[in-house]
């Protein structure tokens, strides 16, 4: 019951077997080898234009302006709240201990 399941093995098929090397019997014939193509590079290179810098720029202001108002909301928002509370629990202190005394 408490004995771990182990997953089936992998079924995959075995790999290719390697080319055979010439033997004496087989004539070898020397080609030349080709040419190999120039390797482009892993990652494009990204060219920046003075107008596409000045679009990133524009974007991340707008991107940190809006994250800004946002934040500013939040906290003005918890702020009142926590001033409504406090004004509610004078208010209610006050009627409170207006009762006890008469």
């Amino acid at each position: 019951m408490f004995t771990p399941k182990y997953p089936t093995p992998d079924t995959a098929p075995p790999p290719a077997a390697p080319a055979l090397a010439p033997t004496a019997n087989t004539p070898v014939t020397s080609a030349p080898a080709p040419a190999q193509a120039p390797q482009t590079p892993a990652r494009p290179t990204i060219q920046l234009t003075p107008g596409t810098a000045v679009a990133l720029v524009g974007g991340g202001t707008a991107v940190v302006l809006v994250v800004g108002a946002v934040l500013v909301s939040l906290l003005l928002a918890v702020a009142i709240t926590a001033m409504s509370v406090a004004l509610c629990a004078v208010v209610l202190r006050s009627l409170l201990n207006n009762q006890k005394g008469q």
